[in-house]
């Protein structure tokens, strides 16, 4: 039996795999075309196949010891990790051919992408068996499994982690402070400069306040200023300080007795005007105004207001009124003489109702007699004959009868009386017809007083 010239060459090649068997159809071998020399005693049909990294196991129809006679059939296995290209059963034809060649190449896995914010190491490459753990830049933490393995059947096991910024944003806020308001006012105007953020993640970040702005007037006490951050994740980070404004003040400052003050700014606060000011028929003794100081006093001394020192001996009644002019008011009393029944009755309420008078600045002036015995007085001060004629002409006043005339601090006839008036009635009708809405809240202040 004629041999052929030609002879098939069975390369089997070794590459990497995954662990476990696969059969691949493709034939990356190189058939070469030479005429070995036949033995015809011990005849046989096909080369001895063989397999790197693999297993070849062959079934002839001859038995056993024929290994590549014609109709032997080999099944071609890989190793663990090895994966089978080619044929997985192979056989012995009349051409002395095999019908197909296999090789085993060493199983892996596919490259791993890189994930956002982190990295990966891998015990051996993308190899069965090689472990990749996964890490994370700072500021970031591993969100779900920390490693993954190539599995022998060439696939990774879990899923692809992820990078998540978890690192909060770090802020820094300025100092409290202490700003003392000036002179007058009660804000203060504060300014600091905004904080600055930082992130690990994030290179820019939006600082948001929470307060008033810097640079603006703040109201006496304790403000919280706050500033807060998110980052790109929405970590949140806050920071918050205070500014206190402080207005110094001095001691309340009590006005004088028969007298008020008319402060400026908040009345007792650094900086702020007192002005003294007296009731009429009172004259203001000492400095007219005072200021409250940084070291909380007030400047100059004490003030008093004193009852307005009445000239009684002037020579015309014009002289003696403009005394009183917006300053008092004068309710005449005229009586034939001192013995006059209804003058002896009103001197006694009016004696009574003295202090109540005065707080309603009213002075009294009393006309007594007729000439040539006639008598002027206010209190104790005598009036000259000159000025009793001209308040009995300049106001109708007659001597003959008891009669009584209000005026008030313009010098105007307000009002008649005939009879004598109790205090009750006098001050109803004085406190509901002539004071003014300033002097009945001063009357009430001081309505004590007379008690």
């Amino acid at each position: 039996m004629l041999l052929s010239r030609f002879v098939a060459v069975f390369i089997l090649y070794f590459t990497a795999g995954s662990g476990t068997t696969v059969h691949d159809s493709s034939n990356d071998f190189v058939e070469e075309d030479y005429a070995p020399q036949l033995d015809y005693k011990d005849p046989h049909w096909c080369h001895s196949p063989g397999l790197t990294n693999g297993e070849v196991t062959c079934h002839s129809p001859q038995g056993g010891a024929h290994r590549s006679t014609l109709g032997t059939r080999c099944e071609m296995s890989c190793d663990q990790g090895y994966r089978l290209l080619g044929k997985s059963s192979i056989q012995c034809l009349a051409s002395r051919r095999w019908s197909g060649t296999a090789y085993c190449r060493r199983m892996r896995c596919h490259v791993l992408p890189l994930i956002p914010h982190g990295r990966y190491t891998c015990t051996n490459g993308f190899m069965v068996d090689s472990r990749c753990d996964f890490t994370c830049d700072p500021g970031y933490r591993i969100e779900g499994q920390h490693s993954r393995t190539c599995e022998r059947k060439g696939s990774w096991s879990g899923a692809q982690p992820d990078c998540e910024d978890t690192d909060p944003p770090k802020i820094k806020c300025p100092p409290s402070r202490l700003k003392v308001a000036e002179p007058g006012k009660l804000t203060a105007m504060v300014t600091w400069d905004p904080p600055a953020a930082t992130d690990t993640a994030d290179k820019s970040l939006d600082v948001i306040l929470v307060g008033q702005e810097p640079g603006t007037d703040f109201k006496e006490g304790a403000s919280i200023i706050r500033y807060k951050v998110y980052d790109q994740a929405r970590n949140r980070a806050a920071c918050k300080f205070i500014v206190r404004v402080e207005v110094r003040r001095c001691p309340d400052l009590p006005p004088p007795l028969h007298g008020f003050l008319t402060c400026s700014s908040d009345g007792n606060n650094y900086g702020a005007t007192c002005e003294y000011q007296c009731e009429g028929g009172y004259e203001r003794r000492g400095v007219s105004s005072r200021v409250c100081q940084f070291n909380r006093n007030w400047g100059g001394d004490p003030v008093e207001c004193v009852p307005m020192e009445i000239k009684s001996d002037v020579k015309t009644v014009s002289a003696l009124l403009d005394q009183f002019y917006e300053k008092r008011r004068l309710l005449i009393m005229s009586a034939p003489n001192i013995s006059d029944p209804d003058y002896q009755l009103q001197n006694i309420m009016i004696q009574k109702s003295d202090c109540g008078l005065d707080l309603r600045h009213v002075t009294v002036i009393e006309l007594l007699g007729s000439s040539p015995r006639e008598t002027g007085r206010i209190k104790e001060s005598l009036l000259s004959f000159e000025v009793i004629e001209g308040l009995r002409q300049a106001f109708r006043i007659s001597r003959y009868y008891f009669s009584m005339l209000l005026l008030d601090k313009l010098g105007m006839d307000r009002e008649r009386f005939i009879t004598p008036m109790a205090s009750d009635e006098l001050f109803s009708y004085i406190d509901s017809f002539l004071l003014d809405e300033e002097e009945r809240e001063r009357l009430e202040l001081h309505r004590d007083f007379c008690d």
